[in-house]
């Protein structure tokens, strides 16, 4: 795509949530470049994302630098996408995590590893404060590459499903592992006292139109807790790449334009630390992929 590359996030500017834009490292109101988007929603523009992407990279060519630009601190990230209609996550997909959580990371298994968390209630904006749950006592961060998509997939190869990737950005998959290894249930590991209560999933504080991302599957991946650097990841390492995860999960079901599929974590989470390191209250988590924005996440 000709033009620069720009990111598009959800805010709230004076209590209204708002789509903004940051490009050259200028954040501006979408509806201040350009004049039609209105009270466009990101979920709308992601329903017909090529033609918004090209107009708001038009606009900028022409318009972006006389567009007043916002202070940062005036805004209160939300989660980019509204309310996406499935929240998909990857267990198990990088190599190194494999590794660190006793696992032979030499055997591929047959498929991807997944489960659904509820969005409504998980995803929450960067800067947001996440309340730990009182049940449990070990918190856990993981650092994603997020992925959100375009169009309907059903039925597609892995290439038809890259092709219908909107765009990327970053996600921070907190896990209580208090019902995992030796305390899981006989039945299996409850996915839902594990991963789904409020807040656990923030995001953002970005997307990043696929066409601006060149290489997904070489993206450094980072998570600090407190300011030290906890993991150093690539997605290279990843089991599964983006084709592959999205391949099988339309194969399952038909994935919408703004479902969100979070693709797995690298090595250095906390409880395959020895000995294990959990959150606390009044720790900060911050998570980055390269290009992709930085995420942060304070804890109460």
């Amino acid at each position: 795509m000709s033009g620069e590359a720009f990111q598009l996030g959800r805010a709230l500017l004076e209590e209204r949530p708002r789509l903004v834009l940051r490009h050259r490292d200028r954040l501006l109101v979408l509806d201040a470049l350009l004049d039609e988007a209105g009270d466009a929603t990101m979920t709308a523009l992601i329903g017909d994302w090529d033609r918004w992407v090209a107009r708001i990279a038009a606009a900028l060519a022409t318009r972006g630098e006389r567009t007043p630009e916002l202070a940062a601190d005036a805004l209160v990230w939300l989660p980019p996408v509204e309310t996406p209609r499935k929240l998909i996550c990857i267990g198990a997909n990088y190599r190194d995590h494999i590794a660190e959580m006793g696992l032979d990371p030499s055997v591929r298994f047959p498929y991807p590893y997944s489960f659904v968390v509820p969005a409504s209630t998980t995803l929450v904006g960067s800067g947001t404060t996440v309340h730990l749950p009182a049940i449990a006592e070990r918190i856990d961060w993981e650092a994603e590459v997020a992925v959100v998509v375009g169009r309907p997939l059903r039925g597609v190869d892995r290439t038809e499903a890259l092709a219908g990737v909107a765009a990327y950005s970053v996600l921070n998959d907190l896990s209580a592992r208090d019902w995992t290894g030796p305390n899981a249930p006989r039945v299996g590991v409850d996915w839902v006292m594990t991963k789904a209560y409020d807040g656990f999933k923030p995001m953002g504080p970005y997307l990043t139109p696929a066409a601006f991302v060149e290489r997904p599957g070489e993206l450094a991946v980072r998570s600090w807790v407190n300011g030290q650097l906890k993991q150093d990841g690539n997605t290279r390492d990843m089991m599964f790449d983006t084709g592959e995860l999205l391949a099988h999960l339309a194969s399952i079901m038909t994935l919408e334009p703004g479902d969100v599929v979070a693709t797995g974590t690298p090595a250095g989470v906390g409880h395959g630390r020895k000995p294990p390191e959990y959150l606390r209250s009044g720790d900060l988590v911050v998570v980055e992929a390269a290009g992709l924005g930085r995420l942060k996440t304070p804890l109460a």
